[in-house]
């Protein structure tokens, strides 16, 4: 029920109230803000040192930070392995460690095989990567359950970034020569991208922007990972289907890719298309059982190993690349590459496809680090996260590596597995170290298509992801769009470009709800000193002549004229003043003229100059219309903000209140002179 029960008059000195309220009862005088400081603040402040004094301060804590205490403080901080292996738990940790690194390794060998053909380098380039980024990480990282290594989304990226640098020339028709001078300058390109990707993160990790993983949003990273999968999967069937196409890059290049595929359906190969379609039959159910059985399992099953192998002796025994063309991986080079600086001259046109990359390494592996260390009771650091990561693509590069992150699908394994710590890395390294140095020439008869297929299956999570879109629209429609949005610019446009989309949208939604906050009037909880909406459903108690405003959002250039908008509406202050105020109370009600307001500042986060010379100037207005304007609850940075434009010009100290109650108190004792109070009640 909705309606004005009654009015009620309010005990003056020495009366009973009959009302369950404090408005009968004074518990002590209102604070204001100068006199709380006297009573509780520190009155023992240091004085503000000189520039000169504050310079050898300065350069005596660095005196300290380079002494042997401070130097150890720091190779604790800067190298995490100092901390937690002294700590390590041998006989309960060990042995899961190493079943988690084995099995992680065992996969990492095709799908970093696999990755690097999505890179458009040659597969033993995903090997590299797969061993030198995770052994960098176990020495810098602070997730102990984060999988390191190449990462779909990232080589999706790097592929087109390096197809662009470095494209395939028309006719197609390569000689042998010709061929592996276009694989070095392309493998040369991706390691710059690495290199540029790598230096950029250490300038994060030096700046201490660590925050800026905060800006990726969890709805944009889960629609920029589903629509790289979709472009994963229509990227692959060229290969799946044996048909020698170019690459697509650029805007539109998924349907490009899907047009040229289905002119050329004719030619494609039966032979590969019979091995896809055998490779996938075995991976996908062998993914939805280590799902379904992960708690039963003592270790997930090795569907991609098997295939690979399977693959392999089919391919040796029958010939398949003889008699029937089928493209395979061919002699992987033993040993290491030899270390090289790439090519700095083209930094300058890679820092664009850089930017993007790091931005997206750091949040994916950021978001996924704070995953697991809040499952199992631990804590990351952002910085350090952002030293790892970058120090892991910088020295990669110098090894031919191609930017990687750490992955979702290697670390739910190695987490299935067993793992604990970091340790676990060095294990998966020795896999696949034995690989480069060892088994090379098993895979020589691997065929590319079971490689796609690998591909394919591993973008089995990220495709499920669409499966949240129902309970995201139930939770926020806001957060539904943003998906919605940065997904059709992933699918449509391009990876990169749907990023910065997808980002930009987030962010104007969070400014466009700042802008569409209402100001809200309150009124005190009948019993309490609990002052709410008068809009809700409660019995409120509401003084003719005291107005009580609460503007639950920062004040800024962009919320100034909301702001003065919903203050004219609540005080009368139009043009001329001669308005009427409004009342949140029923339509039949009769506004009276206020003549003491008090403004709620508590959700007034921050204000810059143009929303404090907004308060100043309502200040203003409110003395010429003889309105008594109280303010409560500023934080530090608000006030000082309105101090620095002038407010205290136009209003006292004594109008300053630490709390709505206080200055509420206020307010009733100005009231008292003019006559008895009559207190509103709503329901």
């Amino acid at each position: 029920m909705s309606g004005l029960l009654g009015a009620r008059t309010c005990p003056g000195p020495g009366e009973a109230s009959d009302l369950k309220s404090p408005l009968g009862a004074k518990f002590r005088e209102p604070l204001t803000e100068g006199r709380f400081q006297q009573l509780f603040g520190d009155a023992e402040q240091e004085p503000e040192l000189p520039a000169e004094a504050r310079l050898t301060r300065l350069w005596r804590w660095r005196a300290r930070a380079c002494s042997g205490p401070g130097a150890w403080r720091l190779l604790l901080a800067r190298l995490p392995p100092l901390r937690w292996l002294p700590r390590y738990r041998w006989r309960a940790w060990l042995l899961g460690d190493a079943v988690a690194g084995v099995t992680v390794g065992i996969v990492h060998v095709p799908q970093g095989m696999a990755f690097a053909l999505l890179t458009s380098v040659p597969p033993v380039f995903g090997l590299y990567t797969s061993f030198f980024p995770v052994l960098i990480y176990t020495l810098l990282g602070t997730g102990r359950h984060l999988s390191t290594g190449t990462f779909a989304v990232l080589s999706l990226m790097t592929g087109s970034a390096v197809e662009r640098l470095v494209p395939e020339p028309l006719g197609r028709n390569l000689s042998g020569i010709e061929r592996e001078q276009l694989d070095a300058q392309r493998v040369g390109a991706a390691a710059a991208v690495a290199f540029g990707s790598g230096a950029l993160m250490l300038g994060m990790f030096a700046l201490q922007l660590g925050v800026l993983a905060t800006f990726l949003s969890e709805p944009v990273v889960k629609a920029l990972t589903s629509g790289a999968a979709l472009h994963v999967l229509v990227s692959q069937l060229p290969s799946l289907l044996g048909l020698p196409l170019p690459r697509q890059i650029g805007c539109f290049a998924l349907f490009k890719t899907l047009a040229a595929v289905l002119m050329a359906l004719p030619r494609s190969s039966p032979a590969e298309l019979t091995i896809s379609a055998l490779s996938l039959a075995l991976l996908l159910p062998v993914k939805e059982l280590n799902v379904r059985f992960r708690d039963r399992l003592p270790t997930p099953i090795p569907g991609e190993i098997v295939m690979v192998l399977l693959a392999s002796v089919l391919c040796f025994t029958s010939s398949l690349d003889t008699r029937y063309n089928v493209q395979i991986v061919g002699l992987l080079p033993g040993g290491f590459p030899q270390p090289l600086l790439p090519n700095l001259a083209a930094l300058p046109r890679i820092l664009a496809d850089s930017l993007p990359m790091a931005l997206v390494t750091f949040a994916v592996s950021a978001s996924l680090a704070s995953i697991y260390a809040d499952k199992y009771s631990y804590t990351i650091d952002s910085n350090q996260e952002l030293l790892a990561h970058g120090v892991s693509n910088l020295i990669s590069s110098l090894f031919s590596c191609f930017p990687n992150s750490a992955t979702l699908a290697t670390t739910s394994l190695l987490v299935d597995a067993g793992g604990n710590t970091q340790l676990a890395g060095l294990f998966s390294c020795a896999i696949v170290l034995s690989v480069l140095l060892w088994l090379g020439p098993f895979f020589y008869y691997l065929p590319k298509a079971v490689l796609a297929c690998i591909n394919i299956s591993s973008m089995r999570q990220m495709f499920f992801q669409m499966q949240e879109l129902p309970q995201l629209w139930r939770i926020s429609r806001v957060d539904f769009a943003v998906w919605m949005v940065t997904w059709v610019a992933v699918v449509t446009l391009s990876v990169d470009l749907g990023l910065a989309i997808g980002v930009v949208f987030s962010m104007m939604t969070v400014v466009c709800r700042t802008q569409r906050v209402r100001c809200l009037a309150l009124g005190l909880a009948e019993g309490t000193e609990l002052y709410r909406p008068l809009r809700e459903n409660h019995k409120l108690l509401q003084v003719p002549g005291l107005c009580i405003l609460s503007y639950p959002t920062p004040l800024y250039f962009g919320t100034r004229g909301q702001f003065r908008h919903n203050l004219e509406w609540h005080l009368g202050l139009g043009e001329g003043g001669k308005e009427t105020p409004k009342t949140d109370g029923p339509p039949d009600a009769v506004a009276e003229p206020v003549r003491v307001v008090v403004l709620d500042c508590s959700g007034v986060t921050f204000a810059d100059a143009a929303g404090a010379r907004e308060v100043v100037q309502l200040a203003s207005r409110c003395q010429d219309a003889g309105i008594h304007l109280l303010l409560a609850h500023c934080n530090v940075s608000v006030l000082g903000t309105l101090t620095q434009a002038g407010l205290l010009d136009r209003v006292t100290p004594e109008q300053l209140f630490v709390s709505v109650q206080d200055a509420a108190a206020h307010a009733l004792e100005r009231l008292e002179h003019t006559g008895p109070k009559t207190c509103t009640v709503w329901v």
